[in-house]
């Protein structure tokens, strides 16, 4: 069966499947990275504006995360338990879910746009301005991206990264044309400034879901998503199966975007360009961490199928060899964060107040990437087994902990630089104890029940 992940070389088999993925997720980098850079060219207020309805974005896929990773493990252990009858209604499930919970949040948004954003307190009208916007395009056609996260989670969990790949690098492509002609206006079309980028980004997204339904449509080769019904009744049976492993990642997601939020209003006390530092700041160092739950994406397919299968041999040596992979390209970040800030910092922003904040940002951030980059790979492999209450707990305890470090180091010790430590050293921890917990969770002698617990 083609997508089997339970034979063959471990490497080969893995990285076949992450190279694809990491390569989108790469592509999901530069298409943030691409908005900023152009919207940079507004300034920073617009900038902050733009962060500011990013990070209700970032919220909701958190909540997305739900129909996608309850998807993806699920039908993943259903083919690897050769149950693919199974695998097909949970696949059918979790797009449902998608559709109604992206359709939900975007009503919410766009009744409750004004409250929401002045939770951020944006003193600058021109910022706040940028901030409505932006937020009400973007999250008022929320569903295409619900839709495409869990489309890409189904399509992984079969084995089949490929087609996700092409469809995000097409996606790609369109954004890029797309920013400068309705960013900045361009011969004919007329400046739209982030209400552009806004545009550019739903309609983008937009077109990564079609090519991904095109695919469903097209392919010769048995798919579990084929012959689904979008308007059925949802089964409770797999809903509540897809509830109990997406809920806890949906929380986990969300609860870490709600403590950003609160440390985004704080950073807001230090003035329009520190808000935009964070939210550039962010999007540079996803060039790590998207990488990293890339990885860690394929490892949950590969981990789901093999422990579905009763393999856990090939499961530690699969995580293996993807902590090693992972890890080197952290320190990679690393070293290019902490030695070359300001080369990195001068692509993003054009005023010294905001470069001069942006360097000491990357350079604390950077000492912790190579954790943060083993954490969010690690995450993927313990939902792979079903963890995620696990990883859920783990991860809003020690994230909660940046409020109150943030306070302290915030207040008459380091200023804004406090704040980017409680970011930084955080991750370390997080890093440390999530390969731990993995290590301990997959020792010989634990093993052997957890395998046998799953095939009852």
């Amino acid at each position: 069966m083609e997508g089997n992940l339970t034979k063959g070389p471990i490497l080969k088999t893995l990285t076949k499947l992450a190279v694809p993925i990491m390569a989108s997720s790469f592509l999901g980098t530069l298409y943030n990275i691409t908005d900023m850079a152009w919207i940079g060219l507004l300034g920073s207020k617009a900038v902050a504006g733009v962060g500011v309805g990013g990070m209700f974005t970032w919220f909701s896929q958190g909540l997305a995360s739900m129909s996608r990773m309850g998807g993806q493990v699920q039908v993943a252990q259903c083919i690897g338990r050769e149950d693919r009858e199974e695998a097909h209604k949970y696949a059918q499930t979790a797009v449902q879910l998608a559709t109604l919970m992206g359709l939900l949040f975007a009503a919410v948004m766009l009744l409750f746009l004004h409250p929401l954003v002045g939770f951020f307190q944006l003193q600058d009208p021109e910022a706040l301005q940028a901030a409505l916007s932006y937020t009400k395009i973007a999250c008022g056609l929320i569903v295409f991206s619900f839709l495409t996260l869990t489309l890409t989670g189904i399509y992984t969990a079969q084995g089949d990264s490929k087609t996700p790949f092409m469809a995000n690098f097409i996606g790609l492509v369109t954004n890029m044309i797309l920013d400068p002609l309705l960013i900045l206006g361009l011969g004919p079309v007329n400046k739209f400034g982030v209400n552009g980028a806004a545009i550019a980004t739903v309609s983008a997204q937009a077109i990564v879901m079609t090519i991904l339904i095109l695919g469903i449509i097209r392919q010769k080769k048995q798919n579990v998503l084929k012959g689904i019904k979008l308007f059925t009744k949802i089964p409770f049976k797999y809903l509540s199966g897809i509830c109990k492993i997406g809920i806890p990642t949906a929380i986990q997601g969300m609860v870490y975007c709600g403590i950003s939020m609160v440390l985004t209003r704080m950073v807001s006390g230090f003035g329009a360009e520190a808000v935009a530092v964070q939210r550039v700041g962010g999007q540079i160092e996803s060039v790590s961490w998207n990488t990293a739950d890339g990885f860690g994406t394929a490892l949950n397919a590969f981990i789901g199928q093999n422990y579905g299968a009763g393999k856990m041999d090939r499961v530690r040596k699969g995580y293996k060899a993807s902590l090693c992979s992972v890890g080197i390209w952290g320190i990679f970040i690393t070293i290019m964060f902490v030695f070359q800030p300001k080369a990195i910092a001068e692509i993003f922003f054009h005023e010294p107040k905001a470069i001069m904040i942006a360097i000491g940002y990357l350079t604390i951030i950077g000492v912790s990437e190579a954790f943060m980059a083993v954490e969010l790979m690690t995450v993927g492999a313990l939902s792979g087994l079903g963890k995620t209450h696990l990883c859920s707990v783990i991860s809003i305890l020690f994230t909660s902990a940046r409020i109150p470090l943030a306070i302290i180091l915030g207040g008459a010790l380091l200023g804004l630089e406090g704040i980017w430590w409680a970011f930084s050293v955080t991750s370390i921890v997080k890093g440390i104890i999530f390969v731990c917990t993995f290590c301990w969770i997959t020792r010989g002698k634990g093993t052997a029940k957890m395998t046998k617990l799953n095939k009852e």
